[in-house]
């Protein structure tokens, strides 16, 4: 499937995903903020209750499908035949061609450093092995300088309200799909869905991702076999073992002009000229916190 830029992008206006919260500042003034909503979301493959998820409640069908993906409960040649979603009970059920059973995956769990409590079912270590990603792909960086404007000057709920991550699957210099949530792991998993759904391609794939470069992000892009992961965000120590085991392009504390990459250097081309390159956004679409790490 051919996307367009911003093919799915964040709808910061959502009545659903905000709400307008009265407070007070430091000097004692009654202030008027926007705070980001947070639900819980129970999860069902067939007639087995996987797991509770705390998410924004947009696309929810993406989440619940990319969360099995990325769970490996769900494979790339699997047949969805229902997707049954009670908002007014908080539940979804996605429905498959092929009987399941994870009764003994569920009790070998690991909690992430997610920081809405993500988990990983199974050996972590061995959800690497056997996956090979293109050799062929490339991040110019005259790309990356390109992606990282557009995204971050793209009007979003994090500019409005704060407390959320964002994730973007894109192409070249172009974003293709925007997600947020209140956990990266989260957004990831919407894009891993839209992906499944939409069968979009993931060889010439670029992730870009707000939040930290940890063990979990690099596993969960590895298994949806894309092979450049960028953050504007930094590094953890298992994160950048896991993407040189795995031969993932890792490129992290990308703001401004300055990035670091520490795995899969090779697919980097170094073709902008610095002197040019574009970095400050519009007065007022500045990303909050943007010289701090997201939690």
């Amino acid at each position: 499937m051919r996307l367009k830029e911003f093919e799915v992008r964040p709808t910061p206006d959502d009545p659903r995903l905000s709400a307008a919260v009265e407070g007070i500042d430091q000097e004692g003034r009654t202030v008027v903020t926007d705070v980001v909503t947070e639900r819980p979301l129970t999860l069902f493959l067939n007639g087995r209750e996987i797991v509770t998820m705390m998410t924004i409640g947009d696309h929810p069908d993406l989440l619940a499908v990319g969360y099995l993906l990325n769970q490996g409960m769900l494979k790339a040649d699997d047949v969805v035949t229902a997707i049954d979603h009670a908002e007014d009970i908080e539940t979804i059920v996605v429905r498959t061609e092929r009987q399941t059973d994870y009764e003994d995956k569920l009790k070998k769990k690991v909690q992430t450093s997610g920081c809405a409590q993500g988990t990983v079912f199974g050996d972590l270590m061995d959800e690497l092995d056997g996956i090979a990603l293109s050799q062929q792909a490339r991040l110019r960086t005259s790309w990356l300088y390109a992606l990282t404007r557009k995204i971050n000057t793209e009007p979003s709920l994090y500019l409005k309200a704060g407390a959320i991550h964002g994730c973007v699957l894109c192409e070249a210099d172009k974003p293709l799909v925007y997600m947020e949530d209140v956990g990266r792991h989260n957004a990831i998993d919407k894009i891993a869905g839209y992906m499944f759904r939409h069968h979009v391609t993931s060889d010439d794939k670029i992730f870009y991702t707000t939040g930290r470069l940890t063990s979990e992000m690099v596993i969960k892009c590895v298994k949806m076999r894309i092979p450049i992961l960028v953050s504007r965000s930094g590094f953890t120590a298992w994160g950048v073992e896991l993407a040189r085991k795995a031969g993932l392009t890792l490129v992290g504390r990308a703001r401004g002009k300055r990035f670091v990459c520490l795995a899969g250097e090779g697919r980097l081309v170094f073709d902008a000229d610095l002197s040019k390159v574009e970095v400050d956004s519009p007065r007022g679409t500045q990303r909050k916190g943007s010289m701090a790490e997201a939690d």
